[in-house]
C-alpha cells in the first residue's frame, strides 16, 4: 500500500503554492492537477523541455517542507515519476476530465465540485486567483466562444471517461505516447536518434526500431541470411552476428538476458563479453567502426520514414 504524501489541508495547500511558484519560475504550464492522499496527477506543458528539472524541484522542495512540518526525515516519493507525452488533440480533453474525476472515482466525493484539491474549480471560475492555471488552451478546444466555455467544460465533465484512457492509467506500465499513430511516428522520427541513450524518456524502447528492422539492416549490409546471425562457432569472429548483438543493445536497450535468448546464447555474461569485445575492436579498427556506424545510421534514418 502507498503511504499518504498529504496528511492534511496544510500539506495540500503547500503543494498548490509550490505548484504556482514552479509554474512561474520554470515556465511550467500547469493545465490540470489533482492531489490525492497518496499521489498526484499533473497535466503540464514544458516549452523549455525541462520536465525532469521541474519534477526534481517540485518533489524535492515539497519533501523538505513536509519533513519540516511533520518532524520526519527521508524521501517521500518512491522512484521516478511516471509520464506520458500527449498530442495536442482530443486526448487532452479526455485527460483533463480523467484527472478531475479522480476523487469521484476513488470514492472521496460524489461530485468533482466537492473536491478542494484539484484544478476543477479553476475551470468553473473566472476569478483572478486562477489566472496562473493554463486552462484557456483547453477551453478553446471546446469552443471558440469565450462566453460559452464554462458551459462547454461542464458538458465535458458530464460525459463518461473513455475506457481506453482509464485502462492506460489503471495499468502499471504506461505507454510513452498518447495520440494518433501519426503523432507516435513523428516522435520516433524526431527524437529517437537523439535520445536513445538518455534516461529522460520513460519506456524509450517503444520508440526503438523493431528487432526485425535491425536484423534486416545487418543482413543487407553484410550480404548474409538472418539464420547466419544465430550461429556461433568457437574461435570464429562472426562480425555480422556480433554487430547485431551490439545494435540490439545500443538501439533497443535490451537486457542481456533478452538478447541472449534471441541469439541462442545461454549465459548473459557471454552476451556482455561479445558487446565489450566488439566495442574494444571498434576503438582500434576504424574500418570496423565505420561499418557498424553505417548500419546504425541507416536504421536511424529509416525511423524517419516510418
Amino acid at each position: 500500500r502507498y503511504e499518504d504524501i498529504f496528511s492534511g489541508s496544510e500539506d495540500y495547500q503547500a503543494f498548490v503554492e509550490l505548484l504556482k511558484e514552479s509554474s512561474a519560475a520554470w515556465n511550467l504550464r500547469v493545465t490540470a492537477y489533482c492531489l490525492m492522499p497518496n499521489h498526484y496527477h499533473l497535466l503540464v506543458q514544458t516549452p523549455d523541455g525541462n520536465i525532469s528539472r521541474c519534477m526534481r524541484h517540485l518533489n524535492g522542495v515539497y519533501t523538505q517542507s513536509y519533513n519540516r512540518r511533520h518532524k520526519c526525515d527521508g524521501p517521500l516519493f518512491r522512484g521516478r515519476y511516471k509520464s506520458i507525452l500527449v498530442s495536442a488533440d482530443n486526448y487532452l480533453l479526455q485527460l483533463v476530465r480523467y484527472i478531475h474525476n479522480n476523487p469521484k472515482k476513488a470514492g472521496l466525493v460524489k461530485n468533482p465540485n466537492q473536491y478542494e484539491w484539484s484544478s476543477h474549480k479553476g475551470y468553473l471560475s473566472t476569478a483572478r486567483k486562477w489566472e496562473w492555471l493554463n486552462k484557456q488552451f483547453i477551453l478553446s478546444m471546446l469552443t471558440l466562444n469565450e462566453n460559452d466555455r464554462i458551459r462547454a467544460y461542464k458538458n465535458l465533465m458530464k460525459t463518461e471517461d473513455d475506457e481506453a484512457i482509464t485502462g492506460i492509467f489503471d495499468d502499471n506500465k504506461w505507454p510513452l505516447c498518447l495520440g494518433t499513430s501519426e503523432f507516435t511516428d513523428w516522435v520516433r522520427a524526431t527524437f529517437f536518434g537523439i535520445k536513445t541513450d538518455a534516461e529522460e524518456i520513460p519506456h524509450a524502447r517503444s520508440l526503438a526500431p523493431k528487432r526485425t528492422e535491425i536484423i534486416e539492416a545487418v543482413c543487407s549490409h553484410y550480404g548474409v541470411e538472418a539464420a547466419d546471425l544465430l550461429v556461433s562457432r568457437r574461435g570464429y569472429f562472426n562480425e555480422p552476428r556480433n554487430a547485431g548483438i551490439f545494435l540490439f543493445r545500443r538501439l533497443r536497450r535490451e537486457r542481456l538476458k533478452e538478447i541472449g535468448h534471441y541469439f541462442h546464447i545461454a549465459k548473459y555474461s557471454s552476451v556482455s563479453s561479445i558487446i565489450e569485445r566488439l566495442r574494444a575492436r571498434m576503438d582500434t579498427d576504424r574500418k570496423l567502426k565505420n561499418r557498424v556506424d553505417k548500419i546504425y545510421a541507416k536504421i536511424i534514418k529509416s525511423q524517419g520514414q516510418t
